[in-house]
């Protein structure tokens, strides 16, 4: 099975709704953190390429149709060589909110992680960050200039930036599917994000 759909956003702009609405379109399963906290496997495999093991994607995302959020969103620029005729979705929204989400949520997980391997550190810490997750100023310079890599990278064609609140229409044309009868799911509020990075 090769990649259909390759999302691009950091976590926190949506990605879980999005995991969600695209199996629901009939682009799942879906690849998300979720999964790597879900399956031994995934979690094993993800931190051998955080530490710099060579890529086998094909095995990485085996019985995925689609992935969006970290860790493959690191990734982006590769997977879509990799897989040319996917389509790409950048997940995006402004980034004074992504901050304030991610402050509340995935910067607790990481601080609070004693694992060194976690992909909470070794990737979205060291590798996204720079190893300066809490650094406002800094965090925020790295979304615009992930959301700027992948405008100035992604054929417009082959690109959708979806914002949060921009619902099925958007997303259903892009991807070539009709809208379901059932409204955009809401997954994934600040309330609801307790699942530490740091099990990662």
């Amino acid at each position: 099975m090769s990649l259909m759909v390759i999302g691009t956003g950091f976590g926190r702009t949506g990605t879980d709704s999005m995991r969600e609405a695209l199996t629901m379109l009939g682009f799942g399963p879906c690849h998300h953190m979720s999964e790597v906290m879900a399956h031994a496997k995934q979690k094993r495999l993800w931190r051998a390429l955080a530490k710099g093991e060579a890529p086998g994607w094909d095995r990485l995302f085996a019985g995925y149709k689609s992935c969006v959020d970290w860790p493959s969103a690191h990734y982006w620029r590769e997977l879509i060589e990799v897989y040319p005729q996917a389509r790409v979705i950048l997940t995006w929204r402004s980034p004074e909110s992504w901050w304030e989400s991610f402050e509340k949520t995935i910067l607790p997980a990481i601080a609070g992680s004693t694992d060194q391997e976690s992909l909470g550190i070794s990737l979205v810490s060291n590798q996204v960050f720079g190893g300066r997750p809490q650094d406002r100023a800094h965090a925020i310079a790295v979304y615009r200039d992930n959301v700027e890599a992948v405008l100035n990278t992604v054929p417009a064609e082959r690109l959708l930036v979806h914002k949060l609140g921009d619902g099925w229409a958007p997303l259903c044309a892009h991807l070539g599917v009709p809208a379901p009868d059932e409204p955009y799911p809401s997954r994934n509020s600040t309330r609801e994000f307790r699942t530490a990075l740091s099990l990662q």
